[in-house]
């Protein structure tokens, strides 16, 4: 792990990191933990397999919409809704899908942080950038044609969520960030292999959506909320 930052981005970040965990602190004492975590533990999922570590299984197609070989994947748009469990659900599915045949690291970098709320001081860019592969990974992915595919199963508010909001239905109103838990499966498919293979995901998000203003992401957590 390299040091901590202390040039003034670093702490910008920090500081932002800080607000979302304030934010949604208000509402959820019990995830408190993750939302206040260091800027150098951010929200990390396991970065996807190249194809060939990949192991093959005969029932992915069955476990998740795996676009056909032919087909090049879109990238994520952010749907418009004013409901934090439709765009925590679309949230997911873009952050667990990926298809290097069809566009550059960069060019999804770039569009899930357009998911992203556009009050700075609640973005959590970090935490969806460590999602994404790292560019000498995209790049040995993109040489066996590497692609995935998400399909969400269910998605809630995490009980203490709930329980915090019923004890002080107000305190949403500071940021109007929601915790919203997403659990799916993920299918990675390469070229010889369109099966490929699928794991199980899940994850909480935290999302904002002022009644104002359509639902954006604000970041992810780096524990699961159940």
């Amino acid at each position: 792990m390299s040091p901590r930052s202390t040039n003034p981005g670093g702490a910008s970040r920090m500081r932002r990191r800080a607000l979302l965990g304030t934010a949604v602190l208000v509402v959820l004492v019990a995830l408190a933990a993750y939302l206040t975590r260091d800027g150098r533990n951010s929200s990390k999922a396991p970065e996807p397999q190249v194809s060939s570590a990949s192991p093959s299984s005969p029932t992915a197609s069955n476990s998740a919409s795996s676009p056909p070989p032919g087909n090049r994947g879109d990238l994520p748009v952010p749907p418009s809704t004013h409901d934090p469990i439709t765009f925590g659900k679309a949230a997911a599915a873009a952050l667990w899908s990926y298809d290097t045949r069809a566009y550059s690291q960069h060019e999804l970098l770039a569009a899930l942080r357009g998911w992203l709320t556009s009050e700075k001081k609640y973005a959590d860019t970090a935490s969806v950038d460590a999602l994404v592969p790292s560019r000498v990974l995209w790049k040995e992915m993109a040489a066996n044609g590497q692609f995935s595919a998400a399909k969400v199963n269910e998605a809630h508010f995490p009980d203490s969520f709930t329980q915090a909001l019923q004890a002080d239905p107000g305190a949403i109103t500071t940021a109007y960030v929601y915790a919203v838990t997403v659990s799916g499966k993920q299918s990675i498919a390469w070229n010889g292999s369109p099966h490929g293979g699928t794991e199980s995901r899940v994850t909480t998000l935290a999302v904002q959506c002022r009644p104002s203003h359509p639902c954006a992401l604000a970041g992810v957590l780096s524990a699961v909320a159940p």
